[in-house]
């Protein structure tokens, strides 16, 4: 049986250019990284706390009485009990220009968790829509 011992390959100098140490240089990706994932998460928490606060759910229930300077919107709004919350509403015209746009502050009576509001908005021209963009927590 023979015997035979494994050892590095030995190149010409100068022939291929400089030779690497098989240790790989993991420090710099690893840095980016993390900076990249803090500013991500602080990126997923800053809009989350704009736009996905789930305790503040508004619904449209319908929108009446559409004429060439308002249009009456009945929503409903999910809120911690009792609380209070700013609601964002905006009407657009057939076209979809926004022709209204309101920001009103509804409160639940007593500890109620649900809020059924009906708001008037003044609109510039006969809006076909009225919408409640968003409600967030009054501040």
């Amino acid at each position: 049986m023979s015997e035979t011992r494994a050892t590095a390959p030995v190149f010409p100098p100068g022939r291929y250019g400089r030779r690497r140490d098989g240790r790989r240089r993991l420090l710099a990706p690893v840095i980016f990284a993390l900076v990249i994932a803090v500013v991500a998460l602080f990126l997923a928490v800053r809009l989350y706390q704009q736009y996905g606060n789930p305790h503040y759910d508004a619904q449209i229930v319908r929108w009446t009485e559409a004429t060439e300077k308002q249009i009456t919107i009945d929503f409903t709004v999910r809120v911690p009990a009792g609380g209070t919350a700013d609601c964002d509403l905006r009407a657009r015209d057939y076209a979809g220009t926004e022709v209204g746009r309101q920001t009103v502050t509804v409160r639940a009576a007593g500890d109620a968790t649900t809020i059924a509001a009906s708001e008037v908005l003044p609109t510039t021209a006969k809006a076909f829509v009225g919408e409640v963009l968003r409600c967030r927590a009054v501040d």
